[in-house]
């Protein structure tokens, strides 16, 4: 026996029959009674079988026929089983939604700059893109995929390293003169010194005092001090000319490349001690969309290096 052509005879059969009544049906079809009535029927001349015994009592109460109480639970778990089929097609394809979530500065100085790219290769998928700095729970804000920075340890999801980074001084062009060229380390202690708050001192993240010790620069930082809890802020403040930041360099990459930074004391390197990661649920694991924009991220770092 062959199935109809349309299934939408056998979906205005199965709500008629939840409902008995084709105008209820219709509701929730969002179709009219007349178009109800009309696919059910053709449906009983195809079986060449009645469906409903039609009472009225005012209006007309559908009673399911013998036969069809039989057969509708299957045909409830086939409606089942198909839009289980169609959401794992949808799940499974490049196309449709990603939803990621980063940091906002991360998502200003690294992910927005380069993102346009990743909708070349995949211009069926839309970006649905949620920045915060506090904890997103990817089960009930059902995000896709997210990049993280920290120590790779966030319960129940998957942490894979993208990149690390150093830290180092950096400012603007402008500041560099005869009088303050920084060819001493101890001469930052002169300047106003910006200071990154955007990751709290229990992370691990070093500090100006960390770094000026690792220089070889025992005394404290100077009086001039600025603290903002945002990287992009930070290094925005350094591009105006207002002091020295502590830059993170997968922030600050692009600024010093297009010569809006300046790197001071390259010959004393710091890692931090944090990096990078791609973060996803175990179960969004095989997503299609999931793997293309980590595949994609990859190769965005491998491009920078």
């Amino acid at each position: 026996m062959k199935l109809p052509i349309h299934l939408n005879a056998l979906r205005a059969f199965e709500a008629s029959a939840r409902h008995k009544s084709f105008s209820a049906a219709a509701e929730e079809l969002h179709v009219t009674s007349a178009a109800v009535g009309q696919l059910v029927r053709s449906l009983e001349e195809w079986l060449d079988m009645p469906l409903f015994i039609r009472m009225k009592t005012g209006k007309v109460r559908l009673i399911p026929t013998e036969a069809a109480e039989k057969a509708l639970p299957d045909i409830r778990a086939g409606f089942d089983k198909l839009q289980l089929g169609l959401e794992c097609l949808q799940e499974n394809s490049v196309s449709g939604v990603l939803t990621l979530t980063a940091s906002p500065a991360f998502t200003a100085k690294w992910l927005l700059p380069k993102l346009n790219r990743f909708q070349e290769i995949c211009p069926d998928t839309d970006v649905r893109l949620e920045t915060t700095m506090k904890p997103v729970d990817f089960a009930v804000q059902r995000v896709d995929i997210g990049v993280r920075y920290g120590r790779g340890d966030w319960h129940g999801l998957i942490a894979e390293k993208l990149m690390e980074e150093e830290v180092y001084p950096v400012c603007s062009p402008t500041l560099l003169t005869e009088e303050y060229n920084f060819e001493d380390v101890s001469e930052l202690l002169k300047q106003t010194l910006i200071h990154d708050l955007s990751l709290d001192e229990f992370t691990g993240f070093p500090t100006w005092q960390e770094w000026l010790n690792r220089a070889g620069v025992k005394q404290k930082t100077g009086a001039k001090n600025i603290q903002i809890n945002n990287s992009a802020a930070v290094l925005q403040t350094a591009i105006d000319g207002g002091g020295i930041a502590l830059a993170r360099s997968v922030m600050a990459h692009d600024d010093i490349a297009a010569g809006r930074l300046v790197r001071l004391f390259p010959q004393t390197q710091f890692d931090s001690p944090l990096a990078y990661y791609i973060v996803y649920r175990p179960e969004n694991a095989e997503l299609a969309r999931v793997k293309a924009f980590s595949e994609w991220l990859y190769k965005e770092v491998g491009d920078i290096k």
